[in-house]
């Protein structure tokens, strides 16, 4: 009995402190700290969530930056045992698995960019990597610099204004390497959409 009230109060003791204690304290002083990362980075227009900083989105029309591909899927609801296509699905953050020899994976690359040239087709460069295959998580918000530019011809037809001064927004709006090393130069295309539609709103 000895032994087993000394458990219970380790149990006890452990559980107050790690499972209570140490959670609220921690997401006490985050909020303290950063505020604004402690409540999941999210973007306000006029009073209202649009997004977030963090958790990619579907855009697919001409006037906009695209997103890079998402693979995320929600169960199917009339087959459980089945899933449908829904990018940037927060709930359900993966990737497609295909291996590198996949048939599956040459397929949907193929199709992806057959979509780009056919939506860009006045751009002739490689595509960028990041715009033909999907992140691990599935719900990257960022793309590269290079597809950023890539795009540029196509928003820049479809808003009417000039591709040099386009180009310098994508400059502006460029996050660097986190603190000078770490990751790659890369661009938040839900800030970037949403500063475009500042500087020239979509008639």
């Amino acid at each position: 009995m000895k032994e087993l009230r000394s458990s219970l109060v380790m149990l006890v003791l452990m559980t107050a402190l790690t499972g209570i204690a140490y959670p609220f304290a921690v997401t006490g002083l985050a909020k303290l700290a950063f505020p604004w990362q402690a409540a999941g980075s999210l973007i306000e227009r006029n009073g209202h969530i649009i997004g977030s900083a963090l958790i990619g989105q579907q855009f697919v029309t001409p006037g906009y930056f695209w997103s890079r591909p998402s693979a995320t899927t929600t169960p199917d609801p009339a087959d459980a045992s089945k899933s449908l296509a829904a990018p940037y699905n927060a709930e359900n953050s993966g990737a497609s698995n295909f291996a590198p020899s996949s048939k599956a994976l040459a397929a949907s690359l193929a199709e992806r960019e057959q979509f780009l040239r056919a939506a860009n087709p006045s751009v002739s460069s490689p595509i960028p990597a990041d715009l033909l295959t999907s992140s691990a998580s599935g719900l990257d918000p960022h793309i590269s610099p290079a597809a950023a530019r890539w795009q540029v011809r196509r928003v820049a037809l479809a808003r009417q204004i000039p591709e040099a001064e386009l180009l310098q927004l994508v400059e502006e709006e460029q996050e660097g390497r986190e603190l000078g090393i770490l990751g790659e130069p890369r661009v938040n295309v839900l800030k970037l959409n949403l500063a475009l539609d500042e500087r020239w709103p979509l008639r």
